[in-house]
């Protein structure tokens, strides 16, 4: 006889249990292969269906914009940019004045030929004077040339002019850039040099004036560096009062720097301003008046420079009336020396007619 089986009512627990599972979704099972519908889907996705000529362009338009973008990154796209889109003060000029006969010779030679070289700009941060967006780096006077050539002739193609975008941080800084410019074209006076320096440092490029002029004129030696630097204090001090400072020859810049140093600031300006010369030569001729009434300075052991040359002292004999003579070589010359109580004005004068009469034509 079968036995029965007794059944059991579920608990709630069990109940939960069940609903729970009768609520849940069933998951969908992926399909143990791909439907050949899905798979010709996507075969025919990867198919380029255009001629082979069309795919060649396409191919040949993306190199092509690669290039493009990495000319641009290194600079070596030429642009046409608007003469109102660039700001010529974007940065304190190095160059003082432009000559206004090789500026006319510059615009001819734009008006016959074209602008062979283009300009140098950079994009700035924040639009400058009147809408800019691009700072002048270098080609000042070409900028000008155009510009005058524009307000002459009023022709369109005087609107734009031929433009190279640079990253000034990659070529050492602004200032560096456009004394380096200036330097290899046309070379800046010794005040030009020694003012750009001044006018970097005061705006913060550089910590002070020294490293101004380390720093822009890297390539220049030492010694012309040093001359750049008195150059600078001429600036700082005499700026304002100077009419021609750019005409300031080396010699006479040197001699007025080292009165600077010397502490007669003071002197110099109070000389310097009670006139108005209209010619470098009245200017000059002031300052060497002012320099020829300071005192003569001290020398100062601690100023370096070249070492002097100490005489090579050679025979030295006492003769037995008490006469001591002495030789030596001092330089390229030789002396003798009389020494001695007897030694007097007459006796000097009768050994340098002997000498004389020695030496002289046999």
């Amino acid at each position: 006889m079968a036995k029965r089986k007794t059944l059991v009512a579920p608990s709630s627990e069990d109940l939960s249990r069940l609903e729970d599972e009768f609520r849940r979704e069933t998951s969908a099972r992926p399909p143990l292969a791909a439907p050949i519908a899905h798979v010709a889907a996507e075969a025919a996705g990867q198919i380029d269906p255009r001629p082979l000529a069309d795919r060649a362009a396409e191919a040949r338009d993306r190199a092509d914009a690669a290039r493009l973008r990495q000319a641009e990154a290194a600079g070596l796209v030429i642009h046409e940019i608007p003469l109102d889109q660039i700001d010529a003060d974007a940065l304190v000029r190095d160059r003082m004045s432009l000559a206004s006969d090789e500026l006319i010779e510059l615009q001819s030679s734009i008006a016959s030929h074209g602008l062979r070289l283009p300009v140098e700009v950079f994009a700035l941060a924040e639009p400058g004077q009147g809408g800019c967006r691009y700072g002048l780096l270098s080609g000042y006077r070409r900028l000008r040339a155009v510009q005058n050539l524009r307000q002459l002739s009023g022709q369109e193609k005087y609107t734009t002019i031929k433009a190279v975008i640079r990253d000034p941080s990659t070529l050492g800084g602004p200032f560096a850039a456009m004394v380096e410019e200036n330097e290899i074209r046309s070379n800046l006076s010794h005040f030009e040099r020694g003012r750009i320096a001044v006018i970097a440092a005061q705006q913060g490029v550089f910590t002070n004036v020294e490293a101004a002029v380390d720093a822009l004129f890297a390539q220049a030696s030492k010694a012309k560096r040093s001359k750049i630097r008195s150059f600078a204090a001429i600036f700082e001090d005499l700026g304002d009062m100077l009419i021609f400072p750019q005409a300031l020859r080396e010699k006479d810049g040197l001699r007025l720097a080292a009165a600077l140093r010397d502490g007669h600031q003071s002197v110099i300006r109070e000389g310097l301003a009670d006139i108005a010369p209209e010619t470098y030569a009245e200017e000059l001729d002031r300052i060497e008046a002012v320099l020829a009434r300071l005192e003569p300075s001290v020398p100062r052991p601690d100023r370096g420079g070249r070492p002097s040359t100490k005489p090579v002292q050679g025979r030295r004999s006492e003769l037995a009336t008490g006469v001591r003579l002495i030789s030596g070589q001092d330089g390229e010359a030789w002396y003798i020396r009389i020494e001695g109580n007897r030694v007097d004005a007459r006796m000097v004068e009768d050994l340098l007619r002997q000498l004389e009469a020695w030496l002289g034509p046999a």
